[in-house]
């Protein structure tokens, strides 16, 4: 059994594309890799290399074959429909599921089935389709997220990503700066960087801002705490695979049951656009960062949140799901 990954068209990477290309080397180096599909023209650059790239509608894919495609993309489908083959949508984000799927037209009907990138995914497919998936998760490189051999001296520096929801992570800076006036905090834009350039400033970094929302995962918090930040922020739902308060903290997500984890609170968390409460856990986090006892305690479960998320877990959860019977079709609630 060969698996083809589609790789969608994008113009920049995204986490989930990266995510895809973890599985893809996974699978290349189990042996159990067809090839990576493309729709025009494949994508160039280090981060594709040595893996092989086709064009989607010339893969000999067949019966025996599982056919892996993230959501938001359905026309990608055919190729696996035509091929008769295990068609599998890989659900990276529960808010794009029904991206792209035509009015009319409802996944039970399709011949396809479904993997969750998270355990929150998981639980909302299993409340919209009427069945639980598998999940993969992604893998954290801790040979590139790690923390420094120290973090700076000087003010507290609050490092956050503008592209993930610009507006509101520009209100929380200014809630903040009302209610501290004259604080000795240095706030970093992380943007513009490669993988190694984000751990770099991450180690700079004494908190992480999580601004993110919807997610499906939400890598840079993890990230973040890999490199020994203090986290605060939104979870963007997907994170719960993961993020859990620190002992005070009132949010916990509505109607879903957080798993079974080996570590405590790992940060100060928010519902998603409560900018007021995001602001309140970025103080807890800093008034920790400066005075509390207990971040040494929070920074390692952020440490040993990073450390779970490793390529041998992801490579156990590829199997698992390959090996799985055809029990992921959706159903009825």
């Amino acid at each position: 059994m060969r698996v083809w990954i589609f790789y969608p068209p994008l113009k920049a990477m995204s986490g989930g594309c990266m995510v895809l290309l973890q599985i893809a080397r996974q699978l290349l180096g189990m042996g159990r890799l067809g090839g990576v599909l493309y729709w025009e023209s494949a994508p160039d650059g280090p981060d594709f290399a040595g893996l092989p790239w086709m064009r989607a509608g010339q893969a000999r894919m067949g019966p025996g074959d599982v056919f892996l495609v993230p959501e938001g993309w359905p026309n990608a489908l055919a190729f696996g429909f035509r091929a008769r083959c295990r068609t599998v949508v890989y659900c990276q984000n529960w808010s794009y599921l029904f991206h792209g799927l035509e009015q009319g037209v409802r996944w039970r009907d399709l011949p396809v089935e479904f993997l969750a990138v998270s355990d929150p995914v998981a639980w909302h497919l299993e409340q919209v389709l009427g069945r639980r998936p598998g999940i993969v998760r992604p893998a954290v490189d801790a040979a590139v997220f790690h923390p420094g051999e120290a973090k700076p001296e000087g003010p507290a520096r609050i490092g956050f990503m503008p592209r993930k929801n610009k507006a509101l992570a520009d209100q929380i800076r200014r809630i903040f700066e009302e209610r501290n006036p004259g604080a000795a905090v240095e706030w970093v834009p992380i943007q513009g960087q490669g993988r190694a350039g984000v751990a770099g400033m991450l180690r700079s970094c004494h908190v992480f801002l999580a601004t993110g929302f919807p997610e499906g995962f939400g890598l840079p918090p993890l990230e973040a705490m890999a490199c020994g930040c203090l986290c605060a922020g939104f979870t963007g739902f997907g994170g719960w695979d993961y993020m859990r308060q620190v002992a005070g903290g009132s949010f916990s997500p509505q109607g879903y049951a957080l798993r079974a984890v080996p570590w405590g609170g790992n940060g100060w968390w928010a519902a998603d656009g409560d900018v007021l409460g995001a602001t309140l856990g970025l103080e807890r986090a800093l008034e920790v960062y400066h005075f509390g006892d207990d971040a040494l305690s929070v920074v390692q479960n952020g440490a040993a949140s990073a450390a779970a998320y490793d390529t041998g877990t992801q490579a156990a959860e590829i199997l698992a799901a390959l090996d799985a019977e055809r029990t992921l079709r959706a159903g009825r609630p």
